[in-house]
């Protein structure tokens, strides 16, 4: 499937993420792609890590993303080339009790191939120091 915009790119992740879907999350992501996920602290860079990182992820009670709409930032970079960043929020359980994690994200997207996730970078937002 190719996508008309880098935004539906983002928001078939989500979706892939919110139901569950992740052999649809995991073929959003280029062959070469790189995921610097939210909840690891290792660079993943095969397709196989990507699938085990999602995989690991749904496991989650209740897991949901939700993106911060105001926060999207889209560039162009030419081309069929897109970054998007902003924020979102994670909601899972964790012993029986349901937590969110605010965090930052940049896509780096190639609206050219049928799997246009070629960069993501996703960590949790730092809590102020003042």
């Amino acid at each position: 499937m190719r996508y008309q915009n880098a935004e539906e790119v983002l928001s078939e992740w989500i979706t892939g993420i919110c139901t569950g879907k992740i052999e649809k999350v995991e073929q959003l992501y280029h062959e070469q792609a790189v995921l610097i996920p939210t909840f690891s602290p290792h660079t993943v860079s095969t397709t196989e890590g990507i699938r085990h990182y999602f995989e690991q992820l749904a496991t989650r009670d209740n897991l949901q993303v939700r993106l911060y709409e105001k926060s999207l930032k889209k560039q162009f970079l030419g081309g069929s080339a897109w970054i998007l960043s902003g924020t979102y929020a994670f909601e899972f359980e964790v012993d029986q009790l349901l937590l969110t994690f605010p965090s930052r994200f940049t896509f780096a997207v190639n609206l050219e191939y049928e799997r246009p996730i070629i960069h993501h970078h996703s960590s949790q937002l730092p809590r102020n120091l003042s």
